[in-house]
């Protein structure tokens, strides 16, 4: 299994505050100078997230790999995050709020924090705040509050949604101190409470997205440095899994089997597929100390710390990659008509070839499962 990894150009993309300008892009590039030359020069939040779908079939007929496309998705996103709390400060700094009180940090999580962004997400994200004394509290906190409603909002507006479950930077809860985050870490993870371990897995995948990202590194520490002696709730973790089932009947047959599947041939491959093999890497990634986020790099090092064969691993990443591309084709085809983006697939629409890798994935996932379930 390959474990050494040069960084990609592809990944340079979206680095800067402005897009790449099309006209410096070279003819093989053609499809991807098609779509920036149609978005124009400086496009408004709404406008360049609604260009994301434009981005994705530009992308695809260049033959990029799923996993790429959707490490690409996310570093789009990227873009958007930073260009809200951009406009979000340059606002406040006009309205006498002034500069930042101390160092943060805006941490993004869950898929996007492991660069693994399908179309359609919603927002996930939380914030670090440098250390600062309990007197200035309600100065400091009030004004990354603000900062917190107001980058959410252009968000949302842009259209990625507010996150039903309130999991934003603009709520007390996911906007603490560095060391509250620790405390906080600390009191999640002493015990064995379902509720507790399900806030804490939110948390566990997250990437800083804008600000001081040494924050994020010392947060990170602290979940490395813990996680491992938290057998408890790691066995609270490995419960859970049994609530993310695989897209298998009894007899290995594929099957949807969820509520509100609209259509007897339809399997939520978010749901039955992505999320029970990453919440199992996560999981053995936890208890072997593991610090990457991104699920293709979390089997990496789970090779080279010797819990998961090569084969194995291989075989999953390619599982992952699968399940991306028929998630992505299909958010794809429904945007393309006039639907929004879900994570459900017409598995009648899938060759024969198709439909037996995909049982053969979620075989392999199964699998996985049970033995994230051993510790």
């Amino acid at each position: 299994m390959r474990l050494l990894h040069r960084a990609s150009p592809w990944r340079s993309l979206f680095a800067d505050s402005e897009f790449p300008d099309p006209s410096r892009l070279p003819l093989l590039l053609a499809p991807l100078r098609d779509a920036l030359t149609e978005l124009g020069p400086a496009p408004t939040l709404c406008d360049a997230h609604t260009w994301q779908l434009r981005l994705v079939e530009a992308l695809t007929r260049l033959d990029l790999p799923p996993w790429r496309i959707s490490q690409l998705i996310s570093d789009h996103n990227d873009w958007l995050y930073r260009r809200a709390i951009q406009l979000a400060l340059s606002e406040m700094q006009g309205q006498g709020w002034g500069a930042p009180p101390v160092a943060f940090c805006v941490l993004i999580m869950g898929s996007g924090a492991r660069q693994e962004s399908l179309l359609g997400p919603d927002q996930d994200n939380a914030m670090v705040i440098a250390d600062y004394p309990d007197s200035r509290h309600t100065e400091i906190d009030g004004y990354f509050q603000a900062l917190g409603e107001r980058f959410t909002d252009r968000l949302d507006l842009a259209g990625i949604p507010l996150c039903t479950g309130h999991v934003m930077a603009r709520w007390p809860m996911w906007r603490k101190r560095l060391s509250e985050w620790g405390e906080q870490l600390a009191i999640w993870t002493a015990e064995r409470r379902t509720k507790r371990v399900q806030q804490a897995n939110i948390l566990l995948d997250f990437r800083s997205v804008y600000g001081e990202g040494a924050l994020a590194d010392a947060l990170a520490d602290r979940v490395v440095r813990l996680m491992p002696q938290a057998g408890l709730f790691l066995d609270e973790m490995s419960v859970l899994l049994d609530e993310l089932p695989t897209a298998l009947d009894r007899f290995g047959r594929l099957s949807g089997a969820l509520d509100g599947a609209p259509h007897e041939h339809a399997i939520n491959l978010k749901q039955q597929g992505l999320l029970p093999l990453v919440a199992a890497v996560r999981l053995l990634a936890l208890r072997h100390g593991v610090r990457e986020i991104d699920t293709r790099e979390r089997l990496a090092s789970l090779v080279v710390k010797e819990v998961l064969p090569a084969e194995r691993c291989r075989a999953l990443t390619a599982a992952l990659e699968r399940l991306q591309g028929l998630l992505l084709e299909e958010q794809c085809r429904r945007l393309r008509t006039g639907h929004g983006a879900d994570a459900w697939v017409d598995v009648s629409r899938l060759g024969e070839d198709q439909r037996l890798l995909l049982r053969l994935d979620m075989q392999q996932i199964r699998r996985l499962k049970r033995r994230a379930k051993r510790g």
